[in-house]
């Protein structure tokens, strides 16, 4: 697990997206998805970022983002 600094802002997203709507994630013409982490924020994300936790389920479970105060991912992983 990634480390937190005070300057570090912390989202987390519960996911749970069958196949079908993970085919978007390889468009080439979108780069980036906003979804809405729990806090109720909109948050624009990498779609690589996503692609790595693809199933042929989909994708499923809890996911933390940190980014640091420059505004760099510094992860994104599945917690649960």
């Amino acid at each position: 697990m990634t480390s937190i600094s005070q300057t570090d802002s912390v989202f987390y997203f519960s996911i749970n997206a069958p196949y079908k709507q993970c085919e978007v994630l390889y468009v080439p013409s979108m780069p980036d998805v906003v979804m809405v982490s729990e806090s109720g924020l909109s948050v624009q994300v990498p779609t690589n970022r996503l692609r790595q936790f693809v199933t042929s389920d989909g994708i499923k479970g809890r996911f933390r983002m940190i980014i640091d105060a420059n505004k760099k991912i510094k992860s994104f992983e599945r917690l649960a």
